[in-house]
């Protein structure tokens, strides 16, 4: 009850932006800064964004060039790719979205010469699996969690052989229990998708963004519903929530 009253006297003070999300993301993440080392931005870097709908954020698709505001959707990219940019005028970063809505990892796959081998990104950040759960629940996507697991491997697999020195971040697939489209019945199996996003990670080597924390945590200041209107894809607190989270992850 306090932390409500505090999130409501914070918002009314009107630094929620500037204050209570780096708060959040803190709490959720305190170890994050250890891992972030094996992150590091150097000058004309190329930096690729990946994955489902929450990457793709309604981006223009035919705005394929970097660095292009409409390109780069409405979500977490964007927000981390205006922050880096912002505070590296001088590094002439490029940056790319080519996350596409209703993703799964196999679809990834089908497009990724195009989409990430061909872009040979510097830094590549992938978020990918709410999907391949989802999706099972209509009946219309006979995957399970192995073939998740061994379709991921075989991507990262993929992309470490021909980019070689590729830095990975990885995003954790979350959902918000209670909210919408997401009911105990995602539970407990949704969470051998996370598990297995979090050992692939490991075993890259990559830097593991875990969201699922982030939004739990969230949570503790404003109702699900705040953070993302259906339980998966965020809103414009939960976007900035995820980008905050992104940019800890690689700056530490």
């Amino acid at each position: 009850m306090n932390n409500r009253r505090n999130f409501i006297k914070t918002a009314a003070l009107g630094v929620i932006g500037s204050s209570l999300i780096p708060e959040i993301v803190a709490a959720a993440m305190p170890e994050t800064s250890k891992a972030a080392g094996k992150i590091r931005i150097p000058d004309n870097a190329t930096i690729l964004f990946q994955g489902d709908s929450i990457t793709d954020a309604h981006r223009d698709r035919k705005q394929t060039s970097e660095n292009n505001a409409m390109g780069l959707g409405t979500g977490y990219a964007l927000g981390a790719a205006s922050t880096l940019l912002l505070d590296n005028p001088s590094k002439n970063l490029k940056i790319y979205n080519r996350g596409i809505s209703g993703n799964k990892v196999y679809q990834l796959a089908d497009r990724w010469e195009e989409d990430c081998l061909a872009i040979k990104p510097d830094i590549l950040s992938i978020l990918v699996g709410v999907n391949d759960y989802w999706h099972t629940l209509s009946g219309k996507y006979k995957g399970t969690i192995k073939t998740y697991r061994d379709d991921f491997k075989a991507l990262l697999d993929r992309t470490k052989n021909r980019l070689p020195d590729v830095k990975l971040i990885i995003g954790e697939p979350y959902a918000v229990n209670g909210v919408k489209a997401v009911t105990d019945a995602w539970f407990p199996a949704f969470y051998e998708y996370q598990k297995a996003a979090r050992e692939l990670a490991e075993s890259f080597g990559a830097v593991f963004i875990p969201y699922q924390k982030v939004y739990d945590t969230a949570q503790k200041m404003a109702p699900g519903s705040y953070w993302t209107p259906d339980g998966v894809h965020p809103s414009v607190a939960g976007a900035r929530l995820m980008a905050e989270a992104w940019l800890k992850a690689v700056k530490g």
